[in-house]
């Protein structure tokens, strides 16, 4: 891999070194030869891919050699996405033994390296599990979880840190068709309420404790008030040492009250050793239904009740072969880190990849316990593939604004840089191959919770351009719903194997009537539109032209419902955004900004407001407000430029650390606080100052209020 210094186009970063041995191009070649095509490029396979969808499904089943017998069914083309087929109806698989697929043959080789954050009294050993070794801990979980009373379709709730258990849990779930859903220990108790209450687990893991910037953060303590919240608690709680005991000797005596009961339906509680099975045995893999469901994911659910959102077992398995190996070239040998914790479906993706024969690492802790903790890691793992998100790497060039990385790290192992979250800006691209290293790959992915996977995002055989996603995924059908090469909103015209199966609770699992078909309601409220069944992502980008034969790479502007329409012009939160977070405005004081639009003339207009927090002791004065809006002028256009700029002590922001828009964008409009989740945020006591400036700012403009 390399980069091309002498190609014309200025916005070329990065450029693969032969892009005819990567897995794409292989791909490319066999399609050809089975279905006698003389498909030349990336685009000829993606259009070919999505006008015949059944055959590069199958093919793509048989490329990545799925454990599992396929049968001849497909899915009905003629279906759309507010249809949701059914796909591979006689198909038989299992998930978790795909993923562990390589124990037999390379026993010896790494799966997972766990490691974790340490403080001044507590340092931490950093674990490395084998092929056989995870095999052979996921059996022992398997088993107790049987003989547990657990049965296919039951949920398995895990709430606590990013550890080796989590991993085991999930893979023994899913062995045996168990629905498998985790939150993160900093979801608090109301925040895990949420989510247990919809579900009801009948059994619930919970790490004892976890470590986040150099604190040691109990879990135990807080579990008699999760318990006494939920109307029908769980059956057994499982609780995880991974902290050693002393540190969390007071949280356990004050959970004790409540892990021993086992009558009037009590929870019983019992610590993770004496739960396991202590024999050897054979892990077993129930050959499950391509549909049938594997786990539930939540939305942020920061305006209402979070959507319980059901994926299933064979889309997940299909899918993530396709991200991770024919995409992304991961094979054996990698070693893969994403930053992330059990609340964010990027836990799920990493997983996913052990199927490749890679290695995950799972990091528990600050992913800012030093600026260059990091990439520390990079250099002491060799890690291949790193994954983050843009709101860490714009920290990081913030911290390292005149120095490079480069030249104080090794990064020899590293080959690609993956991030999400929020859009990666185009100067954010220009600082990692000018700073961090520059024969890499960045890739930008977008996807989601919705999916628990990619729509769009990275693959080998193809060039890096600045500010680009690389290209849509082989196999769906996006498209934008505005004309060409204009911005709109993300969509998907035909039928997926991705899409979730619905909202929990599905039927035929002992749920209300009523609860099921609300749950159908709330599905298509939330991703269809009109009558043409068209998928609605919820994500406003704009498809670039072709280059290099990618068939378009993508521009992300916003979540769809923040696009901002002053004057009747629209655009995304993105566009303000990029202007703004470079080393320069950093230099001049701003921490962080957030965009949203005010209402105004009933409703048929509205004005930009940039609210800005400033470092501490910093004023947002008049001379940098006129400097903020030459810059954004200067950048985009007049109409860009906010009516309002307003200084405010914090930004609201989610547990995984991703700006809100739509809530304050409802604040500022009238809405009460009251109509927010503060559960989903990681600070809400900020709300109530946007309330009361949302009031100011209507009653300067004549609204009532």
């Amino acid at each position: 891999m390399s980069t091309s210094a002498f190609d014309p186009d200025p916005d070329l970063l990065w450029t693969p070194s032969n892009a005819s041995l990567t897995q794409t191009s292989f791909f490319r070649e066999k399609i050809n030869s089975t279905y006698s095509l003389s498909l030349a490029n990336y685009e000829q396979l993606y259009e070919w891919s999505i006008s015949h969808r059944g055959a590069f499904w199958s093919s793509l089943w048989d490329w990545e050699n799925v454990i599992g017998h396929k049968g001849d069914h497909v899915v009905d083309e003629s279906s759309s996405p507010e249809g949701n087929p059914l796909w591979f109806k006689e198909s038989k698989l299992n998930w978790a033994e795909n993923q562990l697929r390589h124990h037999e043959q390379y026993p010896d080789e790494i799966a997972i390296i766990q490691t974790s954050e340490s403080t001044s009294i507590y340092t931490p050993t950093t674990k490395r599990v084998t092929q056989y070794e995870l095999n052979r801990l996921v059996g022992k979980v398997q088993r107790s979880l049987i003989s547990s009373g657990i049965e296919k379709g039951d949920r398995i709730g895990f709430w606590g840190g990013n550890v080796l258990e989590a991993v085991i849990v999930l893979l023994a779930s899913s062995s045996i068709g168990a629905i498998f859903s985790s939150a993160a220990s900093d979801f608090g108790v109301d925040g895990v309420k949420e989510r247990l209450e919809q579900i009801k687990p009948k059994i619930l893991f919970v790490t004892n404790g976890v470590v986040y910037n150099g604190v040691i953060r109990p879990l135990l303590h807080l579990l008699p008030d999760l318990l006494s919240k939920l109307s029908n608690p769980p059956e057994k709680l499982v609780m995880i040492d991974h902290l050693p005991s002393e540190l969390v000797s007071s949280s356990i005596s004050s959970s004790m009250s409540i892990i021993s009961k086992d009558a009037s339906n009590k929870t019983i509680g019992c610590n993770w050793d004496q739960w396991i099975d202590t024999n050897e045995g054979e892990t077993v893999f129930e050959k499950l239904d391509f549909n049938d469901p594997i786990w539930i994911l939540f939305s942020s659910g920061t305006t209402g009740k979070p959507k319980a959102i059901v994926h299933r077992q064979g889309g997940m398995l299909l899918d993530s072969m396709r991200e991770h190996h024919l995409a992304g070239d991961i094979s054996m040998g990698d070693v893969f880190f994403y930053y992330t914790t059990p609340g964010w479906m990027m836990f799920q993706y990493l997983v996913s990849s052990l199927s490749t024969g890679c290695t995950i690492v799972l990091y528990e802790g600050s992913p800012l316990k030093s600026p260059s903790y990091l990439f520390n890691l990079v250099d002491e793992l060799a890690i291949t593939i790193f994954g983050t998100s843009a709101k860490w790497i714009e920290v990081i060039s913030k911290s390292f604004p005149d120095s490079d990385i480069k030249d104080n790290h090794g990064l020899f192992s590293l080959k690609q840089i993956l991030s999400t979250g929020s859009p990666l800006p185009p100067n954010l691209f220009d600082f990692i191959y000018e700073k961090i290293k520059k024969d890499v790959l960045v890739g930008s992915i977008t996807g989601g919770t919705d999916i628990c996977s990619v729509f769009a995002g990275r693959n080998t055989s193809l060039p890096v351009y600045r500010g680009e996603i690389q290209s849509r995924m082989l196999g769906f059908a996006l498209d934008t719903d505005g004309p060409p090469n204009t911005p709109g909103e993300l969509i998907c015209r035909q039928a997926f194997p991705i899409e979730p199966l619905g909202f929990w609770p599905l039927e035929g699992h002992g749920f209300l009537p009523a609860d099921v078909e609300e749950a159908k309601k709330r599905f298509k409220e939330s991703y269809f539109k009109g009558d043409e069944g068209i998928w609605y992502h919820g994500d406003y980008v704009q498809i670039t032209p072709s280059r290099s034969s990618n068939s378009g790479g993508i521009l992300m502007l916003g979540r769809s419902d923040g696009v901002l329409n002053p004057g009747g012009i629209r655009f995304g939160p993105t566009d303000i955004y990029s202007v703004l977070e470079g080393s320069e405005f950093s230099e001049l004081g701003i921490e962080e900004t957030l965009v949203v639009g005010l209402m105004v003339d009933g409703g048929a207009d509205e004005k930009v407001v940039l609210f800005v927090k400033m470092k501490s002791g910093r004023p947002l004065d008049e001379n940098l407000i006129k400097r903020i809006k030459t810059a954004i002028r200067l950048a985009r256009s007049a109409r860009h430029v906010p009516s309002k700029i307003i200084q405010v002590s914090d930004i609201p922001v989610t547990l995984t650390n991703k700006r809100v828009e739509v809530p304050i964008r409802k604040l500022i409009n009238g809405a009460p606080v009251s109509s927010i989740n503060p559960a989903t945020l990681r600070n809400p006591e900020c709300l109530e100052a946007y309330a009361q400036l949302g009031e100011g700012m209507r009653r300067e403009e004549g609204i009532c209020v």
